[in-house]
């Protein structure tokens, strides 16, 4: 079932554009660079509209058995649901459900005061957009509105400082997404990770084949011992080049842990595994690291320059937070049954516009079945593990640059090329999964619990900006369900 549908997913085409000559896009990267680079409401919701007819109802029977069929194995296991299962991998028992529920209400105002800025900035360019409501989804620059950094050039703060994206400068110097990869590699070694091994790059898929269907979604792979793989349709995007830093993360984790007993090679947890790569992403974005390996060629200073960084950052750190802790509460409670097949699609825009705070840009019904535009839905892959990696990542951050004894505001730190932090961080990947994820978050970071406060440091600046920024222009926090 999972293969049928991911086979749907990956094939999937959207057809028929007066606009395109009748030219058929793919998600990736056709629809993908649609959804973040126009800023035509017909065209947009055409691409938006248009990817969910082509790949979700046919999926929406296979979707139903597939639950049906995790339950069963579940029950046979003396669980309630499957559901138990998945949240199981965090040793936390009930606990676990309460834990992130405290870390969202956490960093949920700092979302609202992003999502109001956001917002206000949008409605100066869609006329008859709401000033208070949820924000129509295919506004925000991805297909599924679950990061928001396709936007940036519509709500940068300060528009004459100096910009920020290295994409023109990849293109610039002729990168290839080889040349991506090995500028990725040399940040690990410098802080002494292992390098790639050579079968790495004799048999990862590092660009989409011209001669045959793929689903493009980058992946990461561990075939044991040395043999690790990374699979993604590359692009010259900033955008990607982060990506590849959190893929590569991923075999980073595989290499370090390839001795542990075969029960012990995963993640401490499962959003470990996703917080590695996002950690050294974290040093590679600031722009004294660019510029030091030469795609900023100059380097932004000041107030402007720093609010301008945090906001690409809170774009791509921040908005992701509900979209990552809502797709596994809607899974969970389909799999308990809480959510029955006669309303998928309606408890899931239910908690898109609770969480989120957007709603679709067409009218929706129950023929519809949009979680099933999302790969991680029709591939049955969990979700929250990226919600609780944004989290991770940034109390990794700051227990790495405490190592390096930075001084000044965290989002200018970089660990490039400490070896004492590179240590410390290869330690807590070399223990695997050999004891529970408390003792090895302890062990880099001298705390045993998920915290949002080093994410809400890092953002600090930012969110007072944004703040003063709303009293100034007397916009409203929050949306109408």
């Amino acid at each position: 079932l999972i293969t049928n549908m991911t086979e749907i997913y990956s094939t999937g085409k959207v057809c028929l554009n007066i606009t395109r000559n009748n030219t058929c896009m793919s998600l990736d990267p056709d629809l993908g660079n649609l959804m973040s680079r126009s800023r035509n409401q017909d065209e947009l919701v055409w691409a938006w509209r248009g990817w969910r007819d082509a790949v979700a109802p046919p999926v929406r029977g296979m979707f139903q058995q597939m639950v049906d069929l995790l339950n069963k194995g579940a029950r046979q296991h003396g669980l309630g649901d499957y559901g138990h299962f998945e949240r199981g991998e965090y040793e936390m028992g009930n606990d676990f459900t309460a834990v992130i529920k405290k870390l969202w209400t956490d960093v949920k105002p700092l979302y609202k005061e992003l999502h109001a800025y956001v917002r206000f900035q949008l409605k100066k360019k869609y006329a008859g957009m709401s000033g208070s409501g949820p924000i129509p989804a295919h506004l925000l620059g991805n297909m599924w509105a679950q990061n928001w950094d396709g936007i940036y050039d519509m709500v940068q703060p300060y528009p004459d400082a100096t910009p920020l994206d290295v994409t023109p400068s990849l293109i610039k110097q002729h990168y290839t997404p080889e040349k991506m990869f090995k500028l990725a590699q040399s940040f690990f070694v410098s802080i002494g990770l292992d390098p790639m091994p050579k079968s790495f790059w004799n048999k990862s898929m590092l660009r989409k084949p011209g001669n045959k269907s793929v689903v493009c979604h980058a992946s990461a792979f561990d075939f044991l011992k040395d043999d690790v793989r990374i699979k993604m349709c590359t692009r010259l995007k900033q955008e990607d080049l982060i990506t590849i830093h959190h893929e590569m993360g991923h075999c980073e984790y595989f290499l370090a842990y390839k001795d542990q007993p075969y029960a012990y090679r995963n993640g401490a947890n499962p959003g470990f595994h996703e917080a590695i790569g996002d950690t050294i992403a974290l040093s590679v974005v600031t722009p004294k690291h660019l510029n030091s390996v030469g795609l900023l060629y100059t380097l932004p200073k000041g107030d402007e320059a720093s609010i301008n960084f945090l906001m690409t950052q809170a774009l791509s750190h921040v908005a992701p937070l509900p979209f990552t802790y809502l797709v596994d509460q809607w899974r969970w409670k389909v799999l308990a049954g809480e959510i029955s097949p006669s309303n998928y699609n309606s408890a899931w825009w239910r908690m898109r516009t609770l969480y989120q705070g957007v709603k679709p840009p067409v009218a929706r019904n129950e023929s519809d079945f949009d979680p099933g535009a999302k790969f991680h839905i029709v591939s049955n892959s969990p979700y929250i593990g990226y919600f609780v990696s944004l989290i991770l990542q940034f109390q990794f951050h700051r227990a790495l640059c405490n190592l390096v004894k930075h001084t000044g505001p965290l989002h200018e730190c970089s660990i490039y090329q400490s070896k004492e932090a590179g240590k410390k961080f290869k330690e807590m990947l070399a223990a695997g999964r050999s004891r529970p994820w408390p003792q090895t978050l302890f062990k880099l970071t001298g705390e045993r619990e998920m915290s949002a406060d080093p994410l809400l440091e890092y953002f600090a600046p930012l969110r007072k900006w944004l703040f003063n920024y709303r009293i100034k222009n007397n916009y409203t926090l929050g949306w109408k369900q």
